[in-house]
């Protein structure tokens, strides 16, 4: 489960069709229908004690079973744990050679001695590289010309030594450009410990602070940095605070501390470098307030305060706040009102609501200003001068794509900075020229080996739900390959907190279409790909229109001979494991198999408990079950209360001990549930990883290795072991 302000998310998005004998050649030509889909083991399964746990709310009693496997230091939990571990191995032992053939072929398209396209910021050049053979990044400036020598101010490399996690939070640069400030984590619970770095000499500075959000906001004198503190049971983003470099920590100065335990807050900087903002936010609500930057011990000003279903965002420029806002707006509008006068009761309209399109952000410079649309499904990027009131919209050329706004640090420009990718177009990054519409590639992934755009073909379809409702499908497969129902064919959706789902690229997927694997990614309901209202009717008492969608997009590429269900995979992480847990109770007969990445399948007893990281500020997307309505309803979709004795399709379920958003126990009972009530010989694996949490291992390769196992786990039952 996730949004950008913390909630839980979806994490893991992830050469010719090789023959393997008589039988196999015969089972794909059969329709994916395997002699032999080797799920037998050596090992016996797993099963976890019984310790029978009662609770009882709104006159209804569950009993849970396996309420125990939440005791994270309890020996037996991890021994269970790691015996799930071997029997997964076990399990997947017919494959070992296959999975490392898989990672050095997902790592042998990757340029290891890559670079991001610099940015110039307050007359510096920043980039990130990565040096061959190294799991981590080098963050480098250089002044003034990109010709200037390059220095490298972070070294992620030389930080993650001894950790078997690492990751670092956002990098502040002071006005001046002498100190920077980041936060690392090295347990992967999303909790940070920020240091300040003197960068004319290299050296930290002596003060640490423990308990973080990674990032925050240097005030104009360079010695004052605002940072975000997480109450460190909830893990919940509740306080900022302000240090001055130099003193001791213990002194620093609560400036505002978030009450309300269903929203979260943070610190940061505009784009002007004029103002420091705190902003609170909550699922259907957002508050913001401001600080001359140049003032760091006054008052923090209110724009408008919080308001039940109104949420807005603020960018500033000169003498303006801009205002993006669904007040009166349920696609959102643009506003605008000067510093002095933040409040609603000032705000001008610049761009009106549209029914058919959602506002999804804006972006200002001196003369024009960009506008990030989303119609028909799709993101469009929209050209206004300012000046002139004429306006042009950005040609991408394909039916399914990505776009978005890049690093535009600078306002007196006429440059655009934007991202594009495709289901077959690698990730790049453009500058467009917003007077002559002239675009200019500064870079493009590369990927390593005889990779051809041309040998892939995508679709776009629209699928019909159950009550009607037209749903994007993106499709992409190898070209050549026939719709006779003999293709393996992968769908994934995520499809919660209204986070949009594109079509994008993905090299380590072209181990799949190469082998003849169809890839399609349903774009359902809960996500906002096709406005405001896809997202309502995807969440609260409209969730199952989310899983119902999914399984007609299943149905939808059986109908039209891609595959059969016997041939039909389904994938999905976070909300989408809750997805990939749903779809397994409504429809087990129409998977061959399923990965749930760190899913989130104990909703109501998780939603009970407000000690669970996250858990207050998901009431408006999932419901409160402390209330009847919403318990009822949960309950009725609710995976891990819903497991009952009958068939199973084949299924890899994956989690980390020190998940921060979907805590490892709900995956652990799930499984230990499954097995005692599933009627079937079809495989069921947990795969936890010991040392990491929601966004799986760290590094850019040692990631690798996971979804390597995974795509063995697809292989392996689709019958291919090269």
């Amino acid at each position: 489960m996730i949004k950008s302000n913390g909630n839980r998310i979806k994490n893991k998005m992830n050469q010719n069709i090789i023959v393997i004998g008589f039988a196999l050649s015969l089972s794909m030509i059969l329709g994916c229908q395997p002699s032999n889909t080797g799920t037998e083991t050596n090992m016996k399964p797993p099963i976890a004690e019984v310790k029978p746990h009662e609770m009882t709310i709104h006159g209804h009693t569950r009993t849970d079973d396996y309420f125990w496997l939440k005791e994270r230091e309890d020996e037996k939990v991890i021994k269970y744990l790691e015996d799930e571990n071997a029997y997964t191995a076990d399990a997947l032992t017919d494959t070992k050679q296959f999975q490392e053939d898989l990672y050095n072929e997902m790592r042998g398209r990757i340029k290891e001695d890559d670079e991001s396209v610099p940015y110039k910021d307050n007359g510096y050049f920043y980039y990130t590289r990565y040096e061959e053979g190294k799991e981590y990044k080098l963050h480098c400036r250089k002044k003034g010309s990109l010709e200037s020598e390059e220095e490298v101010f972070i070294d992620e490399n030389e930080m993650a030594v001894g950790h078997d996690y690492f990751s670092l939070g956002g990098i502040e640069i002071s006005d001046d450009n002498k100190i920077a400030v980041f936060g690392i984590d090295t347990v992967s619970r999303r909790i940070y410990t920020l240091y300040f770095k003197n960068l004319e000499t290299g050296e930290l500075y002596s003060e640490t602070i423990s308990g973080c959000a990674g990032g925050g906001a240097w005030a104009k004198d360079n010695k004052t940095f605002f940072y975000i503190s997480k109450d460190l049971e909830t893990l919940r983003t509740n306080r900022i605070l302000r240090h001055e470099l130099g003193t001791d920590v213990a002194a620093d100065v609560k400036i505002f501390k978030e009450e309300d335990e269903t929203f979260t807050c943070y610190a940061w900087k505009t784009k002007s470098k004029d103002l420091i903002m705190i902003g609170s936010f909550q699922t259907v609500s957002s508050e913001f307030q401001m600080l001359d930057a140049g003032n760091p011990t006054g008052d923090f000003t209110m724009i408008q305060a919080r308001e039940r279903d109104h949420e807005y965002s603020v960018s500033h420029f000169e003498n303006k706040l801009y205002i993006t806002t669904n007040w009166e707006a349920k696609n959102f509008r643009l506003m605008e009102t000067t510093v002095d006068k933040p409040g609603k009761e000032n705000w001008k309209e610049v761009l009106a609501h549209r029914e058919e399109t959602l506002l999804e952000g804006i972006e200002i410079f001196q003369n024009h200003m960009v506008v990030n649309e989303r119609n028909g499904g799709l993101s469009q990027l929209r050209v206004i001068n300012h000046e002139t009131g004429d306006e042009h919209y950005l040609d991408f050329g394909e039916a399914a794509y990505t776009s978005y706004i890049g690093t535009n640090m600078d306002f007196d420009t006429e440059v655009l900075r934007y991202g594009y990718s495709s289901l077959t177009t690698p990730w790049s990054t453009l500058d467009y020229n917003m007077n002559t519409k002239r675009k200019t590639l500064l870079k493009e992934q590369t990927v390593i080996g005889d990779f051809d755009r041309t040998n892939y073909t995508t679709e776009r379809v629209m699928v019909t739900a159950d009550d009607g409702t037209e749903v994007p499908m993106s499709i992409v497969y190898k070209k050549g390959l026939k719709k006779d129902g003999s293709n393996p064919t992968l769908i994934y959706a995520y499809g919660s907190y209204g986070s949009t789902m594109d079509a994008y690229f993905s090299s380590v997927r072209l181990s799949l279409l190469d082998r003849g694997f169809v890839y399609a990614l349903a774009h359902i309901r809960g996500g906002q790909e096709m406005g405001r209202g896809w997202y309502d009717d995807g969440k609260l008492l409209n969730k199952k229109n989310t899983f119902t969608d999914f399984i007609n997009c299943g149905e939808y590429l059986i109908e039209n001979k891609f595959t059969t269900n016997d041939g039909l995979f389904a994938m999905g992480g976070s909300a989408g494991g809750l997805l990939m847990g749903a779809i397994v109770n409504m429809r087990p007969d129409l998977w061959k198999g399923v990965v749930a990445a760190v899913p989130f399948v104990d909703v109501i007893t998780t939603m009970l408990d407000e000690t669970i990281p996250l858990t207050t500020g998901e009431y408006d997307e999932w419901g409160n079950p402390n209330e009847k309505e919403y318990y009822d309803y949960i309950l009725s979709y609710s995976p891990y209360d819903n497991v009952e004795a009958h068939e199973y399709p084949n299924m890899l379920i994956t989690t980390g001990l020190h998940d921060s958003q979907v805590q490892y126990w709900e995956p652990a009972k799930w499984v230990a549930k499954l097995r005692v009530n599933k009627t079937d010989d079809n495989l069921l694996l947990l795969h936890t990883n010991m040392e990491a949490g929601h966004g799986g291992a760290s590094g850019r390769f040692e990631s690798l290795k996971e979804t390597a196992m995974e795509y063995a786990f697809m292989f392996k039952l689709a019958g291919i072991y090269k």
